[in-house]
C-alpha cells in the first residue's frame, strides 16, 4: 500500500516514494482535483449532517465522485489532489490573491479530515504539496504523464484546468458527466485549450482575487482573441479597441499580464514521486467501517457488511472516533467556543401527557426553576424553551388551540391537550386556566421561545389574549435562510433533511377518505408522541441550523436582521386586514358573467357548435382537428398543446384562440376574485386577512395566500375594476408606496454600468434614454411606442430573455431584436459584463447571492436538459435583482412597522404586494405618514444611485395607484 500523502522534503517524510522497482505506469492517467470538488459538493448538494451535528454532505459528494470514477478507470494509476494549507507562490507575486475570500466555514473545515480518513482507507494516494496549489500539481503530472506517452483524465469542476487540455488530456466533471476534449474546451468557452490563459487573465476572476481588464466578459474575452490570437496580440493592437473598454484596456496592460502569470498553472513542481507509485491498495474494510458508523452512511455500511465485515475490526469503533475528532480539532482550533457543536442528542426519549393540576403544576414548576437555573452557553445567551401550539380550525383568526407541546431539553417534552373529543377520551385541563398559569411564561422576554412558523402561533395565542415573546427565532425560517429552493420546510422535512430522521406524520395518523379522523379524535397517547416529538425536534433542529447559521455572517444577518423581525411585522399586517365593498364585487360578478355568456357566444359562432371551454381535449378536436389550426407545441402524451403561451401566439393570427383567451382571463377574475372575495371577508372584522408566507418564494419575496392578493392584474380593464373594490373607512384613505424601477436600479449598483449609473443619477427617464441609444434619435424625439419598446428591452434583458423572445414580445423580426440588443449592450457593457460573470460564478458555485448575501442554489444549472439549464442560466441573471429589492423592501417594512408602533399616527400598513406598500391612514395623519414611509423606504439601502419611491392617494386601490 503506498504511503497515503505527499508533501514536499521539508514537511514530511511520509510521502510516495519514488519508484525503485519496474513498474510501468498504466495506460492512463485518473488525477482528481479534490480541493475543486470539496467547494462544489459543499455549495451544490443539499446539506446532510449526522445525528451529532456532524456536517457530512461534502464528505459524501466528494467519496461519491471518486467511487464512481475508479468504477469507469479500475487499471489507471490515480491520485487524489487536494490544496495545502497557507499561502502559495502566488501570493508572493501578488499579494492580494485570494485575499477577499471569506474564511473556510466551519462545517466545511471540519469535513477535510473525514474525506482524508476515507480516501486514505481506500488505499488511494492523497496528494498535498506545500506552497502550489492542486491545479499545479494536476498540472504537472498531466505534463509528466503526456511526455511517457500516457493519457490523462483530470476530474474537475474548475474552468482554469482547461488550460491543461490536449491530446493527452481530458478533464471530466463527474458532478454533471460533462466531458471537455479539445473541440469541448473550445465548445463552452469559445476559445482553444492553448488560449485558455488568455481568456482567463482578461476576464479576472473575482473568487480569486484575479483582476482582469474591468468591464472584459466571457464574450467581449472570446471577441478578441478571435480577431487578436493571443494576449499578447490583443496588447499589440490595443489601439484599435474602440469605445470605453479600450480606454480600460490600455489602462490596464499591466495589471492584464500580472493576471496572466496568477491565472498560468505551474508544471514543473518539484515531486518526489513518480507516476509509477500512483497506484491504488486494497480498502482498509474495518477502518472504513468504522469511518461509515461514525459518517452514518447507512447504504456503503450494509455494503461492507454483506462482504463479511461485521465489527471484527482491528482497532475499536471509540479508538477511531478520537483520531477523527482529533484530526478535526486540529483542522478547527482556531475556532472560538462558540462555533462548537451544539449539544441536540439525546439517550432516549421521555415524552409525557398531562392531563391534571398536579401534574401541570409540578411540571410547570421544575421548567420555570430550570430556565431560572440556565448556565449560557455563551455570552448574554438566553434560556430558550419550544413551544409547538396545535390548533383546529382553518384560519387564523378563527382558529382555537387543541393543545400545546413544549421542549426544555433534547429527547424531553410534555404535551397538555385541551380539546381532544372521542370516546373515552379522559378529561382534560380547562384551557382558559392552563393559558393563564402559562401566560408569565409565554410572555416573559427573558426567555427566548423557539417555534416552527412562530407568526402562527402569534395568531393563535393572541386569539386567546396572550402576546408570545420574544420572537427571536423560527426554524422554519432557519430552513429557508440555509436553503429557499426547497419547497417544502416541515419539522419532519428539516429533520429528516438534516438528521436522516423520520418524525411521526400527523397525516398519517389521520388516515384517508371516509374514516380520516380530526386531530381531536387521534387518542391522547398518539398524539402526545407527535405533538411532543414536534417540540422536541423543533428545539433540536434550532439549536443545530441557528449554529449554522452563524458560522455564515451574511445568512446570520439576513435570518436575525431581515427575516425575524418581519415575523411581528407581516402578523401586524395579516391581523390589520384590507376593506372590501362586497356589493361592488356582487356587481362586477354579474358584469363579468354577461361579458363570458358573450365570449362564449362568439366561439360557439366561430366553432360552429358548442363544447367545453374547460376541456383541453374538447378544445384540441376544435382548435386541430376540425379548424386544422398548427400545432405549434405538443404536451408530454404527444397531443397538441392547449396551454395559454400556445394560445398567445395562435391568437396573433387566429380569432379562436383570441376569444378562448379572453374567456379564460375573465373567468379567472370572476372565479377567483369577484365570486370568492367577499365569502372571504371575517365576520366579525369586516375585512379580509389575507396570509404573507415568508419561506416560499426562492428568491426571499413574500407570497400571499387565502386569498391571494398580490396577483391582482393592474394591466387590464377588468383588474383595475376589482382594484375599486378595495376600500377604506369612512374618514380614512388608502395610500400606497411603490419602488420606481428598483431592480433596474439594483442593476446599476451591482453592473456599475457607467450609462446606467449615470441615467439615474441625473433622475433621467431610463427607458426614453435607452429608447434614444437603441433606436438612435434624440432624446426629445424619443416616441411613446419607442420608450414601450425600450422598456420591454430594459426589464426583458434583466430577466434573461433572448433576442428570440424580444422579437415576441415586441412582434418585430428576430434579426431586428436582435439588433436592439446589440446596441444596448453597446451603450451598456457593464450590465453584459455583470452578465457573463454572473452567469460563469454560477455555473462555478452552482448559487447567485442578493446583495445582502440571500443565496439561491440554482441545481439546474448544470442540467443535461438544455431548457432546464438556460432556465437556470435566465434565473441566475434576475434572482440577485429580484432578491435583492426583496430584502430592501423587507429591510423598509421592519422600519416602519417600528415607527408605527409608537403610535403617534393613526396608520396601518395592510398589504404588501412586492415592490409595494398599501397603508390605511386617517385624513387628518396623511401627510405625516407620507413623509415618514418616503423617507424610510428610500434609506433601506445604500446603492450607487438613489432609491425613488412613488406615492398614491385614493378612497380605493385603484386610484390609490
Amino acid at each position: 500500500m503506498p504511503p497515503s500523502k505527499a508533501k514536499n522534503k521539508a514537511k514530511s517524510p511520509a510521502k510516495p516514494k519514488a519508484s525503485t522497482e519496474a513498474t510501468p505506469a498504466a495506460a492512463e492517467l485518473v488525477l482528481v482535483d479534490g480541493s475543486s470538488y470539496l467547494f462544489r459538493a459543499f455549495h451544490a448538494l443539499p446539506p446532510l449532517v449526522s445525528s451529532k451535528g456532524q456536517p457530512t454532505g461534502a464528505v459524501k459528494g466528494v467519496i461519491n465522485m471518486i467511487r464512481s470514477l475508479l468504477k469507469a478507470h479500475r487499471q489507471a494509476n490515480i491520485g487524489i489532489v487536494f490544496d495545502a494549507k497557507g499561502s502559495t507562490f502566488r501570493n508572493r507575486i501578488y499579494t492580494e490573491y485570494k485575499a477577499h475570500r471569506p474564511p473556510m466555514p466551519p462545517e466545511l473545515r471540519s469535513q477535510i479530515a473525514p474525506i482524508h480518513a476515507v480516501i486514505e482507507a481506500m488505499g488511494l494516494p492523497l496528494l498535498i504539496i506545500d506552497d502550489v496549489e492542486a491545479d499545479d500539481v494536476i498540472g504537472t503530472l498531466a505534463v509528466q504523464a503526456a511526455a511517457a506517452g500516457t493519457s490523462t483524465l483530470i476530474s474537475t469542476g474548475d474552468k482554469d484546468l482547461a488550460q491543461l487540455v490536449n491530446d493527452k488530456v481530458t478533464l471530466i466533471n463527474t458532478m454533471t458527466d460533462e466531458t471537455l476534449d479539445i473541440a469541448g474546451v473550445e465548445n463552452k468557452f469559445g476559445v482553444k485549450p492553448q488560449r485558455i490563459v488568455d481568456y482567463l487573465a482578461l476576464m479576472g476572476d473575482k473568487s480569486d482575487n484575479i483582476p482582469g481588464v474591468p468591464s472584459v466578459g466571457p464574450k467581449t474575452a472570446v471577441k478578441w482573441l478571435q480577431e487578436y490570437g493571443s494576449m499578447e496580440g490583443i496588447i499589440s493592437n490595443a489601439d484599435k479597441v474602440g469605445g470605453k473598454v479600450g480606454e480600460t484596456l490600455r489602462a490596464n496592460i499591466e495589471q492584464l499580464r500580472l493576471s496572466y502569470e496568477l491565472a498560468t498553472i505551474k508544471t514543473d513542481v518539484e515531486l518526489d514521486f513518480d507516476i509509477p507509485s500512483l497506484v491504488k491498495a486494497d480498502d482498509d474494510k474495518e477502518r472504513l467501517y468504522d469511518l461509515f458508523t461514525e459518517l452514518e452512511f447507512k447504504t456503503w455500511i450494509a455494503e461492507l457488511e454483506k462482504a463479511g465485515v461485521d465489527g471484527g475490526r482491528k482497532a475499536s469503533l471509540e479508538t477511531r472516533q478520537a483520531e477523527t475528532a482529533s484530526d478535526s480539532a486540529r483542522d478547527t482550533a482556531s475556532d472560538t467556543a462558540s462555533d462548537t457543536a451544539p449539544n441536540i442528542e439525546a439517550a432516549k426519549t421521555d415524552y409525557r401527557t398531562l392531563t391534571t393540576q398536579q401534574d401541570f403544576e409540578t411540571w410547570l414548576s421544575a421548567c420555570q426553576d430550570r430556565l431560572a437555573k440556565h448556565t449560557p452557553s455563551k455570552p448574554n445567551a438566553a434560556p430558550q424553551i419550544a413551544v409547538s401550539v396545535q390548533h383546529l380550525g382553518e384560519h387564523y383568526l378563527n382558529q382555537s388551540i387543541l393543545g400545546l407541546a413544549f421542549a426544555l431539553e433534547p429527547g424531553e417534552a410534555v404535551y397538555i391537550p385541551l380539546a381532544h373529543a372521542y370516546v373515552g377520551c379522559p378529561t382534560q385541563l380547562d384551557t382558559a386556566w392552563v393559558l393563564e398559569r402559562l401566560r408569565p411564561l409565554l410572555e416573559d422576554p427573558a426567555v427566548t421561545k423557539l417555534g416552527w412558523d412562530i407568526k402562527h402561533s402569534l395568531h393563535l395565542l393572541q386569539n386567546h389574549a396572550i402576546s408570545l415573546q420574544p420572537v427571536k427565532s423560527d426554524v422554519l425560517l432557519a430552513s429557508y435562510v440555509m436553503n429557499s429552493v426547497s419547497s417544502r420546510h416541515t419539522v419532519g422535512d428539516i429533520a429528516r433533511n438534516y438528521l436522516g430522521v423520520s418524525l411521526k406524520d400527523l397525516e398519517v395518523m389521520q388516515g384517508k377518505g371516509r374514516n380520516k379522523l380530526g386531530k381531536e379524535q387521534i387518542t391522547l397517547d398518539d398524539f402526545t408522541q407527535f405533538a411532543a416529538e414536534q417540540a422536541d425536534y423543533i428545539l433540536r433542529l434550532t439549536r443545530l441550523l441557528e449554529h449554522r447559521l452563524e458560522t455564515d455572517g451574511h445568512l446570520a444577518g439576513l435570518y436575525r436582521y431581515y427575516e425575524i423581525p418581519l415575523i411581528e411585522v407581516l402578523q401586524h399586517i395579516e391581523r390589520n386586514g384590507i376593506m372590501v365593498a362586497p356589493d361592488e364585487l356582487n356587481r362586477q360578478s354579474r358584469v363579468l358573467a354577461k361579458q363570458l355568456k358573450k365570449l362564449e357566444d362568439e366561439v360557439f359562432a366561430l366553432a360552429g357548435e358548442e363544447f367545453n371551454l374547460g376541456s383541453p381535449r374538447q378544445l384540441q378536436v376544435i382548435l386541430y382537428d376540425k379548424m386544422q389550426l398548427p400545432k405549434l407545441k405538443k404536451t408530454k402524451t404527444g397531443q397538441a398543446s392547449t396551454a395559454e403561451p400556445v394560445l398567445q401566439e395562435l391568437a396573433e393570427e387566429y380569432e379562436l384562440p383570441r376569444l378562448i383567451l379572453d374567456h379564460r382571463s375573465l373567468s379567472k377574475l370572476k372565479s377567483t376574485y369577484t365570486d370568492k372575495l367577499p365569502v372571504e371577508i371575517n365576520p366579525r372584522s369586516g375585512r379580509i386577512h389575507t396570509t404573507l408566507q415568508q419561506a416560499v418564494a426562492a428568491t426571499g419575496r413574500l407570497s400571499s395566500t387565502d386569498p391571494n392578493l398580490q396577483n391582482i392584474p393592474i394591466r387590464t380593464e377588468a383588474g383595475r375594476r376589482i382594484r375599486q373594490a378595495f376600500i377604506c373607512a369612512p374618514g380614512y384613505k388608502l395610500m400606497t408606496a411603490d419602488y420606481s424601477q428598483v431592480e433596474l436600479r439594483i442593476m446599476a449598483h451591482l453592473s456599475r454600468d457607467a450609462g446606467l449609473l449615470e441615467a439615474f443619477s441625473r433622475a433621467e427617464d431610463v427607458h426614453q434614454a435607452t429608447a434614444s441609444e437603441v433606436f438612435k434619435v434624440p432624446l426629445d424625439a424619443v416616441t411613446s411606442d419607442q420608450r414601450r419598446s425600450a422598456k420591454a428591452i430594459n426589464f426583458g434583458l434583466i430577466y434573461g430573455m433572448s433576442a428570440f423572445g424580444l422579437a415576441n414580445q415586441l412582434n418585430i423580426k428576430r434579426h431586428e431584436a436582435q439588433r436592439y440588443v446589440e446596441r444596448y449592450f453597446e451603450h451598456y457593457p457593464g450590465v453584459r459584463q455583470y452578465m457573463e460573470q454572473t452567469q460563469a460564478l454560477a455555473d462555478e458555485k452552482g448559487y447567485v447571492e442578493t446583495l445582502f448575501g440571500r443565496r439561491l442554489y440554482l441545481p439546474e444549472i448544470h442540467a443535461g436538459n438544455a431548457v432546464l439549464r438556460k432556465a437556470a442560466q435566465r434565473t441566475a441573471i434576475n434572482a440577485p435583482m429580484q432578491g435583492t429589492a426583496a430584502d430592501i423592501i423587507k429591510r423598509a417594512m421592519i422600519d416602519v412597522d417600528h415607527w408605527l408602533a409608537l403610535g403617534d399616527l393613526d396608520a396601518r400598513m395592510i398589504l404588501q404586494v412586492h415592490d409595494e406598500l398599501i397603508f390605511e391612514v386617517s385624513e387628518a395623519d396623511l401627510d405625516l405618514l407620507i413623509e415618514g414611509v418616503k423617507f424610510r423606504m428610500t434609506t433601506a439601502a445604500s446603492l450607487d444611485v438613489p432609491l425613488v419611491v412613488g406615492i398614491g392617494v385614493g378612497d380605493n386601490w385603484d386610484q390609490a395607484h
